[in-house]
């Protein structure tokens, strides 16, 4: 299954804690990852006195169900010493699932297609990077979902 993981860290070297996530997710047993987005520059979401984010999206071939591979992801930020004080919080890493394939999700551990990426260019940009003719279920086409998005703070490193 093709599935895309969104990265993000503000805190401890967040370009390498980005790459050691990467790496760990690729060491995953049924997980590959194929491709990798560039590295993006944004500010927290709440505007909250923290620094800027790293993110990415990881492309990756899984044979694990979506839950399995929501418990490699958060395997991964254990790993990392990502903790968990408050939403939106500073972090070591986050990896979210973004998509798994043309599946919708919805239970109470997970929701897929991730319920916000419409509202974050740290994720829609980097996903149009690597597949620009991408329609996410439930969404529609990436490019119509960033151009309801309007303007946003992000830079590409």
């Amino acid at each position: 299954m093709l599935a895309y993981i969104g990265l993000g860290s503000n805190l401890n070297n967040p370009k390498q804690q980005i790459k050691t996530a990467v790496m760990a997710l690729h060491a995953t047993k049924d997980v590959e990852v194929v491709n990798l987005s560039s590295l993006y520059q944004s500010p927290p979401v709440d505007d909250s006195k923290q620094p800027d984010y790293i993110n990415a999206i990881a492309q990756v071939n899984t044979h694990l169900t979506p839950l399995e591979l929501l418990y490699a992801c958060q395997a991964i930020e254990t790993q990392q010493h990502r903790v968990r004080e408050k939403k939106w919080g500073a972090r070591t890493i986050d990896l979210d699932i973004i998509t798994y394939g043309v599946q919708v999700v919805a239970s109470k551990q997970l929701v897929i297609p991730h319920p916000e990426m419409m509202n974050r260019a740290f994720v829609l940009i980097p996903l149009a990077e690597l597949e620009p003719d991408l329609k996410v279920p439930v969404l529609g086409p990436i490019e119509d979902i960033i151009q309801e998005l309007g303007a946003y703070q992000l830079t590409k490193l």
